[in-house]
């Protein structure tokens, strides 16, 4: 049998190049396809790095995109470097919110009161990780709360 007729199929894992060779401030993210918005979480989002300023922007041009525009954004202040109380994106002005959603989700706000939870994968998480969170978070039927999707996802030291 020549190898041309050996069906092959495309990697099921994300490449770790995939988030060493995108630059901070590229948006990898992942939605719920279904508009039943019935799971816990909307998405999933994986920040190369923990700086707000450098990240938030293309998180909030791409979903400005498919959800329209986006006024507001809570996070937890802790978790990321220098937290302003508000971004100019794409000529929108953006609040954020300092919230205790915890470092591992963060709150998007469409209009005046359309609230959209994504999990935030850690920038330092591997991509067999990240792949794994954010798939078990845009599932329709997850009930699993953002902090336990990760440590459920993260695999044990050795």
């Amino acid at each position: 049998m020549a190898d041309s007729d050996i069906p092959h199929r495309p990697p099921l894992l994300l490449p770790d190049a995939i988030h060493q060779a995108v630059n901070p401030g590229t948006a990898l993210l992942r939605l719920e396809t279904t508009r039943s918005r019935e799971g816990l979480l909307d998405g999933a989002w994986w920040p190369r790095t923990r700086d707000i300023k450098t990240e938030l922007p293309a998180l909030i041009s791409t979903l400005t995109e498919y959800l329209g525009p986006i006024t507001r954004v809570g996070v937890d202040a802790s978790a990321w470097n220098g937290l302003p109380t508000r971004l100019v994106i794409d000529d929108q002005v953006v609040h954020l919110d300092s919230d205790p959603v915890g470092d591992d989700t963060i709150l998007i706000t469409r209009g005046h009161n359309d609230h959209f939870a994504l999990l935030v994968v850690p920038p330092d998480a591997t991509a067999d990780t990240a792949r794994e969170a954010m798939a078990r978070a845009v599932r329709a039927d997850n009930i699993t709360e953002a902090a336990q999707l990760l440590i459920a996802t993260t695999p044990d030291p050795e």
